[in-house]
């Protein structure tokens, strides 16, 4: 089962396309759930486990209406509409990772429920109203301009790094499109938690839920998980830890679950928390 992770994250399982068109170096990976499946390619970012957690820690209601932003190739959305009867919309700024998230909602029959708009979030959206959406998630660039190698791929820059838009403009965009009592959920880097709480209470945003995530055991964290209430009273959760590795470097019985849900389905286990 390992095995079939690392060939998920690495592309391997790419099919023959079932009769949806693929560009020049596409491939339509397994998304091992529902039988969902994704247009990716190598020349631009593919999504990573990163994408998988949030949308799986993410509290999203029932119903109603999810916003997904620096949505890429649309793994998000995909993987929300296993949980959800929700409404999604989903707002990426590079064409070619939106046109591939457009071609990817069609291939799964989600035209109804997934709407993919090529779009900037610090702008978005132009006609309705602020406070429309009932949970908005989030995997923004981790990177500050000024850091890391941009020497690479212009797409993966872009999905790397504050190109178009700062941690901080991401939040404002989540504080403007979610409702009084809706919940905003991220993934990011640990680095950034301190930047990330007081932006959040900037915008009105108190977090609610955190969680680290290790690769293993005795290892530091490489990843968090953070979810905020709009206009919600001061109190958070630090919740258990979650550990990628054992010690005999397989995946733990968590992590895989996480992947595969029960017997390849995603039901809304998510804790039923009752806050404002």
């Amino acid at each position: 089962m390992n095995k079939d992770i690392e060939q998920l994250q690495a592309g391997d399982q790419a099919s023959e396309g079932q009769g949806q068109a693929l560009l020049q170096g596409e491939r339509l990976d397994d998304l091992m759930t529902k039988e969902l499946q994704i247009i990716q390619s190598r020349e631009v970012f593919s999504f990573s486990m990163d994408a998988v957690l949030l949308a799986r820690f993410a509290s999203i209601p029932p119903r109603g209406r999810v916003v997904d932003l620096c949505t890429g190739n649309g793994v998000i959305p995909l993987l929300l509409s296993t949980r959800t009867r929700a409404a999604i919309d989903a707002v990426e700024i590079q064409p070619r990772l939106a046109d591939m998230a457009k071609r990817s909602v069609k291939h799964n029959q989600l035209d109804d429920q997934i709407h993919i708009i090529e779009g900037d979030l610090r702008t978005y959206p132009r006609t309705a109203g602020q406070g429309i959406y009932d949970a908005v998630t989030v995997n923004p660039p981790y990177m500050q301009t000024q850091t890391g190698d941009q020497n690479e791929n212009e797409h993966y820059a872009i999905a790397r790094h504050e190109i178009h838009c700062t941690l901080d403009e991401v939040v404002e965009a989540s504080a403007r499109l979610v409702r009084t009592g809706g919940k905003v959920s991220m993934v990011h880097r640990p680095n950034r938690l301190m930047d990330i709480l007081e932006s959040f209470r900037r915008w009105k945003l108190e977090p609610k839920r955190i969680r680290f995530v290790h690769p293993h055991a005795e290892a530091e964290a490489n990843m968090l998980l953070i979810e905020a209430i709009r206009d919600g009273k001061p109190s958070v959760k630090l919740l258990p830890p979650l550990i990628v590795y054992t010690k005999e470097r397989e995946y733990t019985e968590e992590l895989k679950r996480l992947y595969y849900g029960n017997n390849g389905v995603w039901s809304d286990g998510q804790e039923k928390e009752g806050e404002s």
